[in-house]
């Protein structure tokens, strides 16, 4: 199970990586100097479309294939919550995250009592100098 979450999140990463620099190679549709001042864009609403060349197709399968990855994700870490005891996996992340934390918090604070900032020693020390 673990070999499949580590190949699954490899897989979307690479995809990750290449979808970037196949974004980053295309040329856009407004980058003609001649589009900032209305020429060639006047056919469509976002200038003139023609049909997907290699790396617009190309953009598209890695889009698919990192969805993939990441639906494959999340149902390998929602089905690792369910080896756990019944009532921690029913609760969502940050239910369990609250109920965690809020017993020290609960007995840290005093009722009625503003806390304040700690002084450091080195602060003191340094007025004292300057004096």
């Amino acid at each position: 199970m673990q070999i499949w979450l580590n190949l699954v999140l490899a897989v979307q990463l690479i995809t990750a990586g290449i979808m970037i620099g196949l974004v980053l190679v295309q040329h856009g549709k407004g980058a003609d100097m001649g589009a900032s001042f209305g020429g060639g864009a006047s056919g469509s609403l976002f200038g003139a479309t023609g049909s997907a060349n290699f790396l617009s197709r190309s953009t598209a399968v890695c889009a698919a294939i990192f969805f993939v990855c990441t639906l494959a994700l999340a149902y390998f870490g929602n089905l690792g919550g369910s080896t756990r005891d019944s009532s921690a996996s029913s609760a969502s992340v940050l239910e369990r995250a609250g109920a965690a934390s809020a017993p020290a918090a609960a007995s840290a604070a005093v009722v009625g009592q503003i806390p304040t900032a700690p002084v450091a020693a080195s602060a003191t020390s340094a007025v004292s100098v300057s004096k």
